[in-house]
């Protein structure tokens, strides 16, 4: 079957994303040592330097935030329970994390859902809804002829939004009610602003359940704690924004601290908004700035709610609303305790109001939309904590989020090395918003090198 990484290989070379070459480590210094500046310890950027490392070549991670891991947020709620406000789900077909995990001792837990609903003032509990028989039937046709597609045809799909593709399939009334909460939920965003071709791609080639499959145990920063010891602690440098950077025969790179760094290679992990605010020397082609400024991330919230029972119950219970809280999930599944975590995941506009309310007021109308399937658990609530990735001073959203007419045509662009620079990340990766694609994106910069 083909994958979106062969279509991109195809496509991007037919609308003109050609990767432009770099001079190589030999072209360079013959001879000598040489050293990588790895911008960002987030994912990709570890991983990079986790690989370079095994390589024996030297490298420094300049990472911007306190702390390691970027958009993975590992988060100590209580003594005993650990939730994500970043990086959530390993999948069944992340097989890079999964190596990764079994070589650095970690393990993976399974985090799979049984999906409940509450739609128009009704709950339904998982299994006792579904879809139309008809718009199953039109889906499985969909997905049987999606290794069909032609590039012509993938291109025209691009741009298209995935509602309208949808609806152009005869998906509508409770059916596209349904999909649009479901699938905004994997997007962060409404489908009117989603690709159809990248939505399309990622649900034909996905796992069962959409790759919502696992978590690592003690919580997923645990595998940037073990990138972080393989490649020496020293190595890594917190509190160290970049804010210039300088491209001749060696690379120069400057920190808002006043340190300078030297080296022959640089690979730039952080996301478009970060990236931006660097002052390249020489500067930044133009397709690549507009590229950057186009591109959009995905505005999520996470509340998570600590519980002092775990009334829901069922420990893979997950629920789908059509209200402002959108989605909640056991975010404390497999962790042995009598309270617990919901996490309301939130979605584009209902994320930015839920981000602007107090606690009471959140705390009140997760009550509220609770109430039908459970009854009053107001009083159960212990604690929240809340985290608008929408508002991040780095990112500005939780993940890159490609709209119509963009997959084919900016990413190549977002992709292309510049100078001595090679970029990575997870918005340059086969499937956004995941772990996977932000390590695959850092192993693949080296390559590149």
């Amino acid at each position: 079957m083909p994958t979106r990484r062969k279509f991109i290989k195809q496509v991007s070379i037919t609308t003109g994303g050609i990767m432009l070459a770099a001079p190589s480590f030999s072209q360079i210094i013959p001879g000598k040592k040489k050293k990588v500046i790895i911008i960002g310890a987030g994912f990709s950027g570890l991983a990079a330097a986790f690989k370079l490392n095994q390589q024996n070549i030297d490298c420094v991670v300049l990472e911007s935030r306190g702390r390691i891991g970027g958009r993975v947020f590992s988060h100590q709620i209580s003594d005993d329970l650990v939730i994500e406000l970043g990086g959530e789900w390993v999948g069944n077909s992340h097989t890079r994390i999964q190596e990764l995990c079994e070589e650095l001792n970690l393990e993976l837990l399974n985090n799979q859902f049984d999906t409940h609903l509450i739609y128009k003032g009704n709950y339904s509990p998982a299994g006792a809804w579904d879809y139309t028989e008809k718009w199953k039937q039109t889906l499985k046709k969909m997905i049987d002829d999606y290794p069909k597609l032609t590039e012509a045809e993938m291109l025209v799909l691009d741009k298209m939004d995935w509602w309208r593709y949808l609806v152009q399939n005869g998906c509508d009334g409770r059916d596209l009610d349904i999909r649009e909460l479901l699938d905004s939920t994997d997007f962060g965003e409404g489908l009117r602003h989603v690709s159809a071709f990248s939505a399309f791609a990622e649900y034909a080639e996905s796992s069962e359940k959409n790759e919502m499959d696992m978590k690592i145990k003690g919580g997923n920063g645990m595998l940037a704690k073990r990138f972080a010891e393989e490649i020496g602690e020293e190595k890594i440098l917190l509190k160290h924004t970049v804010t210039r950077i300088e491209q001749g025969d060696k690379v120069k790179v400057y920190c808002d601290n006043g340190t300078v760094f030297e080296g022959d290679k640089i690979i730039c992990s952080i996301p478009t908004f970060a990236l931006k605010k660097i002052d390249w020397q020489p500067g930044l082609p133009t397709e690549k700035i507009a590229a950057i400024n186009e591109l959009q991330y995905a505005r999520i919230n996470k509340h998570a709610l600590l519980f002092n029972k775990r009334f829901w119950k069922d420990e893979s219970f997950d629920m789908i609303t059509d209200q402002t809280p959108h989605y909640f999930y056991h975010g404390t599944k497999n962790q042995d305790s009598q309270s617990g975590v919901l996490i309301s995941y939130s979605i584009g506009e209902k994320a930015a109001v839920i981000a602007n309310q107090s606690n009471a007021f959140n705390a009140q109308m997760v009550a509220n939309t609770l109430k039908t399937p459970f009854g009053n658990v107001r009083s159960k609530l212990k604690k929240q904590v809340n985290y608008y990735w929408g508002e991040d001073m780095y990112s500005k959203g939780a993940y890159a989020m490609y709209g119509t007419d963009q997959w084919f045509r900016v990413r190549p662009i977002l992709q292309e090395s510049f100078l001595h620079t090679h970029f990575s990340g997870e918005h340059l990766a086969d499937w956004q918003g995941f772990m996977e694609g932000a390590v695959n994106t850092g192993e693949d910069a080296v390559d590149n090198l």
